[in-house]
């Protein structure tokens, strides 16, 4: 215990050597409020520094309680531990032993969030960054586009300009569109992304969906719009889509989704314009040979 009580001392004294920490210093007479150490600005040592104390010696993953340590002082996380009776730095029996006095150092911490160079420029504690950084609204989208694995993110800018050079998306200004798809053989539903469209409308950007797929064991087409944003944000738009053709119409209104929720996910909520193929047949002429659909819609502001 002696050389962990050694090394928590060292890491609280330890931030007077670096420059560009900023750490305000309460006064707590007759008080027991506990003394937070806020890191405004922290250089690349610095932060580095702080964080080794806090990182787990197996895994590369920072430690929250329970923080344990061997008998030799050396600390892991609790996934760690749980998988490991052997300390793997010395290979000491682990026991049940924790390292309050880290667990303390880090609750009197603040840092900022990951995504500072993104734009979030807030301090979090320490044991509150992480659940904050799964939610911070500044964190890289992933790519919507649909039919592939693609795993590229980034924020919407990165994202329109990769959607047209590397997947080949067509970009539209305007808050209408009219489009009309054609499809040879409709009774094919391997390929189920058939198309994603860019819109460039109130000076954000909106994707408009369009496949083919399995409902269950019924074939269907579905057509839905998702917003390139956050979900605060998507929910000042409606948008309607409308199937025609024949005598006969199909309409659909609805606020779109954020790209924060999965392409799956909103395809499976059925949130948006579904079309039986039999009923796109008829849309078509009603022939069954070729599928022959034209879809019209609208995006507004609330």
């Amino acid at each position: 215990m002696a050389r962990v009580g050694a090394a928590c001392k060292e890491a609280i004294e330890s931030h007077s050597k670096y420059a560009n920490y900023e750490i305000p210093v309460m006064k707590a007479e007759n008080s027991s409020t506990p003394v937070k150490s806020t890191i405004t600005h922290c250089g690349k040592d610095g932060m580095n520094g702080v964080h080794e104390l806090l990182q787990c010696s197996t895994c590369p993953d920072s430690m929250y309680p329970p923080i344990h340590q061997c008998p030799n002082g050396h600390t892991l996380c609790a996934n760690c531990k749980r998988s490991s009776n052997c300390c793997p730095t010395c290979h000491s029996g682990i026991g049940n032993i924790r390292c309050l006095a880290l667990e303390k150092v880090a609750e009197s911490l603040e840092f900022p969030c990951r995504y500072q160079s993104l734009g979030c420029h807030d301090l979090f504690p320490y044991y509150g960054k992480l659940k904050h950084e799964k939610y911070c609204s500044f964190r890289p989208y992933n790519c919507p586009y649909a039919s592939s694995e693609c795993s590229v993110t980034g924020d919407i800018p990165f994202l329109v300009a990769h959607l047209k050079e590397d997947h080949s998306v067509d970009m539209h200004d305007g808050c209408t569109f009219n489009h009309r798809y054609v499809k040879s053989n409709p009774h094919e539903v391997e390929n189920a992304t058939w198309m994603l469209t860019v819109f460039n409308c109130f000076k954000r950007q909106f994707c408009l969906h369009f496949e083919a797929y399995l409902l269950g064991t019924a074939p269907v087409y579905m057509a839905f719009l998702r917003f390139m944003g956050e979900d605060c944000e998507a929910k000042k738009f409606n948008y309607t889509l409308e199937i025609s053709g024949f005598g006969r119409k199909l309409i659909w209104q609805g606020i779109p989704r954020s790209i924060r929720e999965s392409h799956r996910k909103v395809r499976d909520s059925q949130d948006g314009l579904i079309v039986p193929r039999s009923l796109a047949l008829y849309f078509s002429g009603g022939d069954g040979n070729e599928l022959k659909l034209r879809i019209t819609g609208r995006i507004w502001k609330v």
